[in-house]
């Protein structure tokens, strides 16, 4: 195998079986550019089903999401991103600041154990900036319902009763030990990361530095507690004032600042969503295509030259609902993101994965947003995933092959070392 080449490698991989999901092991890492599992490159190609805790939490309900999860593991899916959070209301994960609904949290229970029995990592967001599922409204009007002046919602970022009331939500979730397998969310390797809010935003503060300062500080307060996992911040990718890439911005505002707010010590790897079908909804659909390229492009080279993190796309899609929509548009998408991350990871970038909005197993029609994949339906976006899914696992396969050949060849030239030094009686 010596001085085989990278594309000679790959066609070797090629022969090789099919493929089960390879998700097993310890804690995913960071090492340079690369997640990293058991000491060799971690690509994750996977979904978001922010639904997962809100129908196990119902027994019945429960079958779904196993469904869900062998949809995603035989198509090579070992990544999902979720809700650990639901704030408020009659069926909430807290009803109150510090009140939690057991059966609730038990659903969440239920999603580790499941996620472990398919092989699959779980990145847990801990708080949404909007008011579905409670959000930082809520948090807001808890502190308010105690007699705290808060002018507006933003108040979750820097008022003290707040940011009281989310650590503890921190501290409560990272300390939970599951009910099914008994072991402490902070010490389970099936999740992947934890994210400190799904794309927090300061309308009130647009130079960021509010943001840069509620992170910095959350950041350090669930490393204090779980050395174990990687966090992110759960950034849309949006540059601040201080960058000079703000012009790729799609015209919004929104108070982060992707450079700054990844640079932290305590964030261990950037994120960014794409929606142009959203963000430039007057535009053509090939307008919306190239904004994308050079969405995906500027950010995963800054995270290269300037974060040097890893970076995840954990968010992106194509809506149904969209004017004049098709399939076509939505393959073309969907093939534009896989071959930005492809290429950045096989030739040394930052770009180690990306996570499409959003999976749904069969009979969850209610669910639907028209972002909606149904994988054991076969279409051919469904098929795309799934090769991308073997792409990016060949190419871990290769680079860990190729690892192993180098501390082979390391361990070879430091025995003829030690062998030369002992007149060769070794």
């Amino acid at each position: 195998m010596k001085g085989v080449s990278l594309l000679a490698g790959l066609f070797l991989l090629l022969l090789a079986p099919r493929y089960h999901v390879e998700a097993g092991g310890g804690f995913i890492k960071t090492r340079g550019l690369n997640f990293v599992l058991d000491g060799n490159p971690f690509f994750a190609n996977g979904f978001n089903a922010y639904w997962l805790m809100t129908l196990a939490s119902d027994p019945s309900q429960r079958s779904k999401v196993s469904s869900a999860f062998g949809d995603a593991s035989s198509h090579g899916l070992y990544v999902a991103r979720t809700w650990a959070f639901s704030d408020g209301g009659s069926n909430a994960l807290q009803y109150s600041p510090g009140s939690y609904n057991e059966q609730t949290f038990r659903g969440l229970d239920f999603v580790i154990s499941e996620a472990r029995r398919y092989r699959i990592r779980l990145i847990l967001s801990l708080a949404n900036n909007y008011d579905t599922f409670g959000g930082k409204k809520q948090y807001v009007q808890w502190a308010r319902n105690q007699g705290q002046y808060i002018a507006s919602d933003d108040g979750f970022f820097t008022d003290s009763v707040v940011k009281g009331y989310y650590k503890n939500h921190i501290k409560t979730m990272l300390t939970r030990v599951n009910t099914i397998t008994g072991v402490a969310y902070k010490d389970d390797p099936t999740i992947f990361a934890w994210e400190l809010m799904n794309e927090p935003r300061c309308q009130s503060d647009l130079s960021g530095s509010t943001i840069q300062g509620w992170i910095t500080e959350m950041a350090a307060y669930v490393k204090s507690i779980d050395g174990n996992h990687l966090l992110e911040a759960g950034l849309e990718g949006f540059y601040g004032s201080s960058s000079p890439h703000k012009r790729f911005n799609p015209g919004l505002e929104i108070g982060t600042d992707f450079i700054a707010n990844n640079e932290i010590p305590n964030i261990d790897f950037a994120t960014i969503h794409s929606y142009p079908d959203q963000w430039l909804s007057n535009a053509d659909e090939q307008s919306q295509l190239a904004f994308l390229s050079n969405w995906l492009g500027v950010h995963i080279r800054d995270a290269r030259n300037v974060i040097r993190k890893p970076l995840l796309i954990t968010e992106f899609g194509k809506s149904w609902k969209d004017p004049g929509f098709s399939i076509y548009q939505r393959d073309t998408l969907f093939k534009t993101v896989y071959s930005k991350i492809y290429w950045s990871a096989r030739t040394g970038g930052s770009a180690a994965g990306g996570l499409f909005w959003q999976l749904l197993s069969q009979g969850m029609d209610s669910y639907g947003d028209g972002y909606q994949i149904v994988m054991s339906e076969g279409t051919s976006t469904a098929q795309i995933i799934t090769q991308q899914s073997r792409q990016l696992r060949y190419l871990g396969k290769l680079y860990a092959r190729l690892r192993n050949i180098a501390r082979l060849n390391k361990a070879k030239a430091v025995r003829e070392e030690q062998s030369r030094g002992n007149g060769g009686r070794n």
